[in-house]
C-alpha cells in the first residue's frame, strides 16, 4: 500500500514539474510588440522602454520596441502594420494621431491580437478597440499646470511645444491655457535643444512681460527654456515648468530656478503594458479600465528624492 501511494506521489510531482516546465515554456514564448512615436534614445522615452523591458523580464516574456526615426505618422502606421503581420501574443501603441493611425490599430484588433495604447490617445483608446490605456490625461495635466503657475503669480505665458499636431501635446497646451487663464501663447520649437534654446530667448526679447514658461518635455524643451531664461539674464524673474522629469531639471527644481515637474511615470507606461498582456495571455486577465500613471506636480520638496531615480532611467 505505502509503494502504491509512493508511486502516485511520484506521479504527481513528475505531472507537476512537466506542467510548471510547459508553462515556462509557454511564457518564454510570449511575443509583444511595441510601437510608438518616441526614439528610444530619447531620454523621455528610453525610461518607457526601461519599463518595457523590465516588464519582460519579471513576466518571462519576449518584448521588441520600436518607434519611427522621427515625428512620422505614416512611418509609424507602416511599422504598426508590419507588427500585425507578424502575429504577436499583444501590441502595444502610443496614440498620437488616431487619424493616421486608427485604420492600422484598428486591423490589428480585428486580427485579433490583443491591443493596450500608452501615454497619448487616452479619448480614442477604446473607440479604436484596445483594451486600456495606460497614462495621464493630457488636458487635465495641463489645466493643473496653468492653475499651478497662475496661483504662482504668472500673468504672461509661452507653452513651449516641440511637435505642434502632437494631439497629446496640443492638449496639454489647451488645458494649460484654460487653467492659466491669463495670456497665453503657444510657441512652435523643434525637438534639437539648441533650436528650442534660441526661440525661447527670442520670445523673452520680443515680449519683456512673459513671466512664465511651460514645457512640455524636460530635456527636448525645460531645461533649453532654463537655459534660455539665464541667457536673457531673468532666472529668478521668469517661472520655468514642464511636462516631464529630468535629473538637470529637477536639480532646477531643488535649487529654486524651475518652478515644477509634471511627472506621468512614463516608467510604469511601459512596464504595466507588458505585464497586463502577458497575464492576458498567459490566464486571460486584464484591469477592467484605463490605469492613470500621471499627474504628479514634483515640487522643490520633492525633486531632490528623485533626481537619483530620474539619473538611474526609472523616473
Amino acid at each position: 500500500m505505502k509503494s502504491f501511494l509512493r508511486n502516485i506521489m511520484l506521479g504527481v510531482a513528475f505531472a507537476g514539474a512537466l506542467g510548471a516546465a510547459s508553462s515556462a515554456a509557454s511564457a518564454k514564448d510570449i511575443s509583444i510588440i511595441a510601437v510608438t512615436h518616441g526614439q528610444a534614445n530619447d531620454p523621455f522615452w528610453s525610461v518607457v522602454k526601461n519599463g518595457m523591458a523590465a516588464g519582460a523580464k519579471d513576466s518571462a516574456v519576449h518584448i521588441d520596441y520600436r518607434a519611427p526615426e522621427t515625428f512620422d505618422m505614416v512611418a509609424m502606421s507602416q511599422l504598426i502594420d508590419a507588427a500585425v503581420n507578424q502575429k504577436p501574443d499583444g501590441l502595444i501603441v502610443s496614440i498620437p494621431d488616431s487619424s493616421a493611425l486608427g485604420p492600422s490599430i484598428q486591423k490589428a484588433v480585428a486580427a485579433g491580437i490583443p491591443v493596450i495604447s500608452i501615454n497619448s490617445g487616452s479619448d480614442v483608446s477604446k473607440s479604436l478597440g484596445a483594451l486600456l490605456h495606460v497614462g495621464q490625461d493630457e488636458y487635465s495635466a495641463g489645466k493643473a499646470a496653468g492653475e499651478k503657475l497662475k496661483e504662482l503669480g504668472g500673468k504672461v505665458a509661452i507653452c513651449v511645444n516641440q511637435e505642434v499636431g502632437n494631439v497629446a501635446l496640443d492638449l496639454r497646451c489647451k488645458g494649460f491655457s484654460d487653467g492659466f487663464a491669463g495670456s497665453a501663447t503657444v510657441l512652435p520649437v523643434s525637438n534639437d535643444p539648441a533650436d528650442v534654446r534660441a526661440k525661447v530667448k527670442a520670445a523673452l526679447s520680443a515680449n519683456a512681460e512673459v513671466d512664465t514658461i511651460m514645457a512640455l518635455g524636460a530635456s527636448t524643451a525645460g531645461e533649453p527654456s532654463l537655459a534660455a531664461v539665464a541667457d536673457a539674464g531673468m532666472t529668478g524673474k521668469v517661472k520655468v515648468a514642464t511636462f516631464d522629469l529630468s535629473a538637470d531639471f529637477l536639480k532646477a527644481v531643488a535649487a529654486g530656478d524651475a518652478a515644477f515637474a509634471i511627472d506621468q511615470q512614463q516608467f510604469l507606461q511601459g512596464y504595466l503594458p507588458v505585464v497586463f498582456l502577458a497575464n492576458y495571455a498567459k490566464y486571460g486577465l486584464i484591469p477592467g479600465g484605463n490605469v492613470p500613471s500621471g499627474p504628479n506636480l514634483i515640487t522643490k520638496d520633492k525633486a531632490a528624492q528623485v533626481v537619483e531615480l530620474s539619473a538611474q532611467g526609472i523616473r
